[in-house]
């Protein structure tokens, strides 16, 4: 990227957030910038998340993304902007990602870190821009451990008879993971095309294009979505979405299926497990990190 196409981006950040308004912030500034990224202060606990645009580009659709996010999180959200030279952005995101091993078994490498030899566990290749859905956040974290639980039991099903999908999938981690542990293929569907197309890259790059397919889908809506029948969902989104699509779940996942549900605070798990356990499915493990829960349920059968 030239010197003088940096001068014309400009970052777009929010900061002091609770940790628990950091999702709805990201998926704002998603609709409008390049990449997105998030930072810890570590003294106060709280969370800058910032991103890098072309300087006053969609404007009116950040306006009404921050609305949104408003509603959701019960805070005022109001973004400032700076101009900003790209090449220290990138390098400051590229520090605040470091190599990941999350659990047993899968390690993050973003693209800035040099390739070096793991035995014993799933390496994914992801950008360093991408922060949510990097493994960063805990509710990724924690659909990647609860995932290394489940992950043995389903290596026994025939090819034919596991089928995966990513509700939400965002970056396309949590399908990855998936496809390359159990060596099957995998249905990663997000609502923003942006999601999608990076998802089709970090496939690409991870070598893993014929095992992962990325669809456009809102939700259960897309006949592609709907038509099937899975063995495993990875649903990380919000709580009132979850519990919006609990029956749809439950209808579309075979009996002795698992689902692995995040994006929810620990204070709205019973909520969601309710509306879950109303479509025939039932609690097999919760997971709690910090705010953050991740609860693994299965069908009966």
């Amino acid at each position: 990227m030239s010197r003088r196409h940096a001068q014309n981006l400009e970052t777009v950040w929010l900061d002091a957030l609770p940790e628990e308004a950091v999702p709805a912030v990201e998926a704002a500034l998603q609709r409008v910038c390049r990449t997105v990224a998030y930072f810890l202060d570590e003294e106060t606990d709280t969370w800058r998340v910032e991103g890098v645009r072309e300087e006053g580009a969609k404007e009116d659709d950040l306006t009404a993304a921050l609305a949104l996010a408003s509603l959701m999180t019960g805070l005022d959200l109001q973004a400032q902007r700076a101009p900003v030279e790209a090449e220290g952005w990138l390098a400051r995101t590229a520090e605040a990602f470091p190599e990941q091993e999350i659990g047993g078994r899968v390690l993050i490498r973003p693209t800035h870190m040099p390739d070096r030899k793991v035995h014993g566990r799933t390496v994914l290749k992801l950008d360093a821009g991408l922060a949510f859905g990097s493994g960063e956040h805990a509710s990724t974290r924690g659909c990647l451990i609860a995932f290394e639980m489940v992950s043995r039991r389903m290596r026994p099903l025939p090819k034919d008879q596991l089928r995966i999908l990513d509700l939400g999938a965002g970056s396309g981690i949590l399908a990855m993971a998936a496809a390359s542990t159990l060596h099957r293929r995998a249905l990663a569907t997000d609502i923003e095309p942006w999601s999608v197309r990076v998802a089709e890259q970090n496939a690409v790059m991870n070598g893993l294009r014929p095992l992962i397919r990325s669809v456009l889908a809102d939700g259960w809506k897309a006949p592609v979505v709907a038509k099937g029948e899975y063995d495993l969902i990875f649903a990380n989104i919000l709580a009132r979405p979850l519990c919006a699509m609990a029956r749809d779940l439950a209808r579309h996942l075979r009996p002795g299926g698992t689902a692995i549900l995040a994006g929810l605070l620990g204070t709205q798990a019973r909520q969601v497990m309710a509306a879950h356990r109303r479509g025939g499915l039932h609690l097999e493990r919760r997971l709690n990190f910090g705010h953050w829960t991740t609860l693994v349920l299965r069908k009966h059968g």
